[in-house]
């Protein structure tokens, strides 16, 4: 089974570059299943039912996201209805809207997602991710299993990568919008890549326009993000998963622009 995981979606301009790429790639490398964060799909930040509806509608299986899954109180009730979007599953129980695993069923085979968060330098207070995982690995219906870690520090990504290798047939990092050159199957058959990088503006910090974020950085003021305009980028990493022992073959970091 071929596995194509995409990185951070960054606003509607994002979102429309996805569609227009999209149909072509999983026609082109025989894709079966697309896997993407859209924690940032909205423009002003966050994830909304209609972000959320334009990706599926594109041809997206499953939706993770990450620290801005909560942003916009509008999305709470389809976290809880949709059963193809995932949270990260390190947040409280019970209090939390949606759910960090999906067990889809493609006709095929059934394939688990799971969302972590990671807890450096983003959220310490949430439940560890290490000792999270392990109880969502209980809970997953087939042998093919994806992580995506929502996560700051490369050294997190990789402990995380190495810890769940044998374990899971792939882990994909988020977050930081920088594609890393990483893509590779671990000892023990675990596809990873450290950050999957960016669906958006090419000439941007993280989608956003560049003044905006240099003159903050020299003022320390607040500023409000407005997304950049101009030529996109849509990265992304293709696990070839397979399909009896649930074990990558390959993984191939690729940047559509």
């Amino acid at each position: 089974m071929r596995i194509l995981c995409i990185g951070d979606v960054v606003g509607g301009v994002g979102c429309r570059f996805l569609r227009a790429k999209l149909p072509a790639l999983k026609k082109i490398k025989g894709v079966d299943l697309v896997i993407c964060n859209g924690e940032n799909s909205a423009d002003g930040n966050g994830i909304t039912p209609a972000s959320a509806k334009f990706l599926f509608d594109s041809g997206v299986d499953a939706v993770t996201l990450g620290n801005h899954a909560f942003r916009r109180k509008e999305v709470f009730e389809y976290l809880d209805e949709n059963p193809f979007i995932a949270r990260p599953a390190n947040f409280p129980s019970g209090a939390t809207p949606g759910r960090g695993i999906i067990n889809l069923d493609t006709g095929r085979r059934i394939v688990t997602v799971i969302n972590l968060m990671g807890n450096m330098y983003l959220d310490s207070g949430l439940a560890c991710a290490f000792e999270t995982v392990d109880g969502m690995l209980k809970q997953a219906e087939g042998n093919i299993i994806i992580v995506d870690f929502h996560a700051e520090a490369t050294s997190e990504k990789r402990a995380m990568g190495y810890y769940l290798d044998g374990k899971v047939s792939a882990v994909f990092g988020t977050h930081t919008h920088v594609q890393t050159s990483d893509a590779q199957v671990l000892p023990n058959g675990t596809g990873y890549i450290t950050d999957a990088g960016m669906t958006g503006t090419v000439h941007s910090v993280l989608g956003v326009k560049t003044d905006i974020i240099i003159n903050k950085f020299k003022t320390k003021l607040p500023a409000r993000f407005d997304l950049a305009d101009g030529d996109c980028k849509l990265e992304c990493v293709l696990f070839d998963v397979d399909d009896s022992t649930g074990k990558c073959k390959s993984a191939e970091s690729m940047r559509i622009e």
